[in-house]
């Protein structure tokens, strides 16, 4: 995400989780948005190809960090969208075993890019070696949600 038009959302969503501790499940995806100094680093899920469960989006977590948000105004006066906002809900509330990434489905925003691996990239205009995060993966964050282990639970 463009930083510029985000600058306050990291610091909201961190008030939201240190005001809601219980709400936050030990099994989360909060490494695929943070660093290894627990500080965001901006990778989000990109929302133009995105399927959703209304039993998440309507959950009361994922309302009170949205009314969270909404209080905060960001949505109005800085330009919180929706990939980062869902990603970093998604983050926090669900588990690697709860998401899936569409491997097998070409997709292109510039200038990122996902070609299709194994069988469904021979239907595909473009190589597996030509996707982001093989061709330029500081670019892409698609290897750090594949490297998240699957939860125990």
């Amino acid at each position: 995400e463009v930083i510029e038009t985000i600058p306050t959302l990291w610091n909201t969503t961190m008030d939201f989780m240190n005001k809601h501790k219980e709400m936050i499940p030990a099994a989360n995806l909060m490494d695929f948005v943070t660093d290894k100094n627990g500080e965001y680093n901006r990778c989000h899920f990109w929302s133009n190809f995105e399927i959703g469960s209304l039993d998440f989006l309507r959950s009361d977590q994922y309302m009170a960090y949205f009314d969270h948000l909404d209080r905060a105004g960001g949505f109005f006066y800085e330009r919180w969208g929706d990939a980062p906002v869902h990603s970093l809900g998604v983050s926090m509330f669900l588990n690697k075993n709860e998401v899936h990434w569409f491997e097998d489905i070409g997709y292109y925003h510039g200038p990122l890019w996902n070609c299709p691996k194994g069988e469904a990239n021979k239907k595909c205009w473009c190589s597996e070696e030509e996707s982001i995060e093989i061709k330029n993966p500081a670019w892409s964050c698609t290897l750090n949600f594949k490297d998240l282990p699957a939860p125990k639970l």
